[in-house]
């Protein structure tokens, strides 16, 4: 059975740190989270402040608020806190805590093929909420089939837009995958 997901992550050529992940079964399961503790050494709410990218695509999406702080030589610092009053403040996990719900959900899927839009990344985010790969929780799959290389390998058919996606919230965009995936299997001049 298939899991589409999507992961945001901050990375920056060496490091990959979960932000939040969305998770959509066959079956109709869905998961969210959003890590609490996501790269606490390096102060990841202050590196989500200084990256311009994900100022403006993940951050609107997310359980926080956001002060934006004028400094000395005259540009903004964005001060990003979590904000308790959020209708989302409840996906709000701590690492190890979002690791054993993750495990449950894929365990609780047979046979459970992992599915991302460009996924490389994804899976990375992922497999790293267990640490080095040779920690993956035996069940959970070992790689992550890319629907993009999919629809390249189907002749890069123009896929319709998904209404009502909220773009970079982890669980709108896995439900998007879900969506484009189950539109490409209904193509009746896709190639076998």
């Amino acid at each position: 059975m298939k899991i589409h997901y999507d992961c945001e992550f901050i990375e920056d050529g060496r490091t990959i740190d979960l932000i939040s992940i969305g998770m959509v079964a066959e079956d109709g399961r869905e998961y969210y989270a959003v890590s609490r503790s996501a790269g606490m050494a390096g102060g990841w709410k202050a590196r989500i402040g200084e990256n311009a990218w994900l100022m403006e695509n993940v951050v609107p999406s997310l359980p926080v608020k956001v002060q934006r702080v004028p400094t000395r030589g005259g540009g903004i610092w964005n001060y990003v806190t979590w904000d308790e009053n959020h209708p989302d403040h409840q996906h709000l996990k701590a690492r190890d805590l979002i690791a054993n719900e993750v495990r449950e959900f894929i365990l609780a899927t047979p046979g459970p093929e992992l599915w991302a839009w460009y996924a490389a990344y994804d899976h990375v985010a992922l497999c790293q909420l267990w640490g080095p790969m040779i920690s993956l929780p035996e069940g959970v799959p070992m790689w992550t089939n890319d629907l993009k290389q999919e629809v390249v390998r189907l002749g890069n058919p123009g896929l319709p837009p998904m209404p009502g996606v909220a773009e970079h919230n982890a669980l709108s965009d896995a439900r998007e995958v879900a969506w484009r995936h189950q539109w490409l299997a209904g193509r009746t001049d896709a190639p076998q």
